[in-house]
């Protein structure tokens, strides 16, 4: 029998895949670009956007296991994917649109949508809003990182 937490996780590699959809040009395109000083952690952040990730899913997995198959669960669920598509979004939407600004909108895009689905589910579970804390602590450091380097490189904002 396949299980929630299979599906779940299952949805959340597919969609996380996305991100690979970038060419050797979209690569170079992106290290060339003049990075802050204090950017030392970013062999890092695959790392940790694979634990955001991941405390995201098991965030979804508790509100599904919560009531699952209702008509308000499935909302929270799409919330969740959209929140996961948005994130994934950046970085194959900002290389090939060559977009610094593109990618600061999409990281702040999908902090307002983390916050909004924290408020929504500390009713259900004050377990599965602590989860979606890492996104909400790392994703403003993201976009501001790149905001930082939109003035850093504004030929490619």
């Amino acid at each position: 029998m396949i299980r929630s937490w299979m599906v779940i996780a299952g949805v959340t590699l597919l969609v996380a895949l996305g991100a690979n959809f970038i060419t050797p040009g979209d690569r170079k395109w992106f290290k060339r670009l003049q990075r802050p000083r204090w950017l030392t952690f970013e062999a890092a952040i695959p790392v940790i956007w694979t634990v955001v990730f991941v405390c995201g899913a098991w965030s979804a997995y508790i509100i599904w296991e919560n009531n699952p198959g209702s008509t308000r669960t499935w909302i929270y669920m799409g919330l969740y994917l959209l929140l996961e598509i948005v994130t994934v979004s950046y970085t194959p939407a900002m290389f090939r649109n060559r977009s610094l600004r593109l990618g600061t909108i999409l990281g702040g895009t999908g902090f307002i949508i983390a916050v909004i689905l924290a408020i929504a589910v500390l009713p259900i579970s004050g377990w599965a809003t602590l989860l979606l804390v890492p996104y909400l602590l790392w994703s403003p450091i993201g976009t501001y990182t790149t905001k930082v380097m939109e003035r850093l490189n504004p030929q490619d904002i």
